[in-house]
This record gives C-alpha cells, sequence and structure tokens, in this order.
C-alpha cells in the first residue's frame, strides 16, 4: 500500500472512532432523559417522605462525599446544618416534554430562617454546553444571596462576581452579541473586574466558602455557538457516514486569537470547580441521598453504642475502684 494510502486509512479509522465515541454519547444521554422521566414519580414520592423526617437533608449534606465535601468549611456546614430543609435537582430542558439537553440541571436548595441571609430558596441553573475547541461542559450565571449585615462568607467574592456578570451582559447586549460576557486580558479590566481578581489572588480559587459556588460561571460559549457547534458535528459525521472526505476545520477568525497565552480563562472565575460539584450534587449526592441518611443514621447510632459503652467501662472502673480499697481496721479490745 502506498504510505500516503496507508497514513489516509489511519486517518480514516482515527475519525470513525471518534464517530463511534460520538453514538456511545448520544445513547448515554438518551439514558439519561428516559431515566429522568421513568424515576420523576418516585422522587416526588421520596419528597413527601423525607418532609416527615426532622434533619433529612443536614444528614445527607454531613455524610456527602469528599467531591461535595471537601468544599464545605466549618462556617458553611453551620449554616447548612442547621438551616437547610431541602434539596432537589432538575433537567429544566426536558421538562414538560422539552426537547433541550438532558444535561442542563438546576440545583435547588432551600433554607429556613437563619443568621448569615435572607433568601428561603437559593437556585443555581447550568446549561450544557459545546465549545468551538472540540469539548463541551457546564456554562452557568452567578445567583446572588441577600446577605445579612456582617454575615457574607464570601466575603463579598459573590456579590462581586454577580455585579462583574451583569456589567458583562450589559455589555455584550450594546455590542448586540449573544454572549453574556467577552473575553478580556487583565490590561482591559474594569475596576471591579481588577478588585474581583484581586480578591479571588487573596483568598484562593474557591477556597473561602462553598456559597462562592452560585458565582460560578464557566465557559465562554452561547447557546447559540452551542448549537451551531453541535449542527457542524453531525453534518461532519453524516458525510464520513456516506463515504466523504472530511474537510478540515477552518480556522477561528479572532481577533483576539494572538492574544490567547495572555489570557487566564480563571482570571474572574470565583469557583473554578463549580462543573464538579454541579454533577456530584446531580449524579451522587440527589439519587443516593436515602443512602447518606442511612450511613449518618448508623454513625449516630455508633456514637451512641460508644457513649454507653465509655459510661459503663467508668462505672466499672469506679466499682473495681471501691473493690481495691483496705476494709478498715477493727478496734482493738483493750
Amino acid at each position: 500500500m502506498d504510505p500516503i494510502e496507508e497514513i489516509n486509512e489511519i486517518n480514516a479509522s482515527y475519525e470513525a472512532l471518534t464517530d463511534l465515541e460520538k453514538e456511545f454519547e448520544d445513547v448515554e444521554t438518551e439514558i439519561i432523559r428516559q431515566q429522568y422521566v421513568l424515576t420523576k414519580s418516585l422522587y416526588e414520592k421520596r419528597r413527601k417522605l423525607v418532609e416527615k423526617i426532622p434533619n433529612f437533608w443536614p444528614l445527607v449534606i454531613e455524610q456527602a462525599p469528599p467531591d461535595v465535601d471537601q468544599y464545605i468549611h466549618p462556617s458553611d456546614s453551620a449554616v447548612l446544618l442547621s438551616a437547610l430543609s431541602s434539596i432537589s435537582v432538575s433537567r429544566f430542558e426536558i421538562e414538560n416534554g422539552g426537547k433541550g439537553d438532558p444535561r442542563s440541571i438546576a440545583i435547588r436548595m432551600e433554607f429556613t430562617e437563619n443568621d448569615d441571609f435572607e433568601d428561603k430558596v437559593l437556585e443555581k441553573k447550568f446549561w450544557f454546553r459545546r465549545y468551538k475547541s472540540g469539548g463541551a461542559g457546564l456554562v452557568s450565571e452567578p445567583v446572588a444571596i441577600k446577605w445579612k449585615e456582617g454575615k457574607d462568607l464570601t466575603h463579598g467574592l459573590l456579590d462581586l462576581a454577580v455585579k462583574v456578570w451583569e456589567h458583562d451582559k450589559k455589555q455584550a447586549q450594546a455590542n448586540g452579541e449573544s454572549k453574556d460576557k467577552k473575553k478580556t486580558k487583565p490590561e482591559d479590566f474594569t475596576g471591579d473586574q481588577k478588585t474581583l481578581r484581586e480578591k479571588i489572588q487573596a483568598f484562593g480559587l474557591g477556597g473561602l466558602s462553598f456559597f462562592c459556588w452560585f458565582g460560578y460561571r464557566g465557559e465562554d460559549v452561547s447557546a447559540e455557538e452551542s448549537a451551531a457547534v453541535v449542527e457542524e458535528e453531525k453534518k461532519r459525521r453524516a458525510e464520513r457516514a456516506e463515504g466523504k472526505p472530511s474537510e478540515p476545520k477552518e480556522a477561528e477568525e479572532d481577533e483576539d486569537d494572538e492574544d490567547e497565552d495572555e489570557e487566564d480563562p480563571l482570571a474572574l472565575e470565583v469557583f473554578p470547580d463549580g462543573e464538579e460539584l454541579a454533577i456530584a450534587f446531580s449524579d451522587d449526592v440527589w439519587p443516593n441521598a436515602i443512602k447518606y441518611f442511612t450511613q449518618a443514621q448508623e454513625v449516630e447510632a455508633m456514637s451512641d453504642l460508644d457513649f454507653e459503652a465509655g459510661d459503663e467501662m467508668m462505672n466499672e472502673d469506679e466499682e473495681s475502684d471501691d473493690d481495691d480499697e483496705a476494709p478498715p481496721l477493727k478496734k482493738v479490745k483493750a
């Protein structure tokens, strides 16, 4: 075989593998869609049952897996364990027969009256997006929290993230763009962006509070851009299925491409692991809540047994000490 033909055949095999991987992904996505429909009534049944159980969700959070627990600081734990009353996860793009992507999720947390913030409900939405680079992931919008005086656990980071996002959104609308934010370099930062960057550098990425998670934004990808990427992928797969040669992707025309090395995609991200935490809630904590609650009950029962055993040992030690005491001397008759 001619060397060039051999190379072309190998490349065709690589492309076929890539297409097959996409087919697997399509099946997995459809499974998520069907599973959500089939289990929705069961989750509703669970919701009604756990409403009757005191501290169900705080106990679930107490036994949360490391993927969640690592982001919960002691100050966060105090709020979550005392005021959290409910957690729910929905796939809002396919609610009521919607044809959107089932990987888009909304995580809703409900709280009782507490000393830290006024909100009774905090809900954060995550949209599944395809990137021009070939990747994919969850993007979101910052959610404001109405902190009570002097109680902001994020030390102003969340408020700044919301303020910067609102500015970016207005600027994009004014420029007739579909994006909520634009790529910027440090020298182009606004005053609020500079302040936010300084705070992030001072406190560390996501290292201040679990509630910084509500400020997560993710990649700069709009719904329109994502849809265009999906259509392009479908077109290329169809062409390859018909045996047509795959045309190389056109280079992206972006005036900022030359300066990409100077840009930090996490420069204004207050919670870089926002997507990972969202997936941990949707794929682990939410479906396995009963398991974590049961573990919490078992831990509590073991603690009670250890406490009772400790009491018994103390009593035994006291009795032993009494037995070891010498009997009183008898009086000697004169």
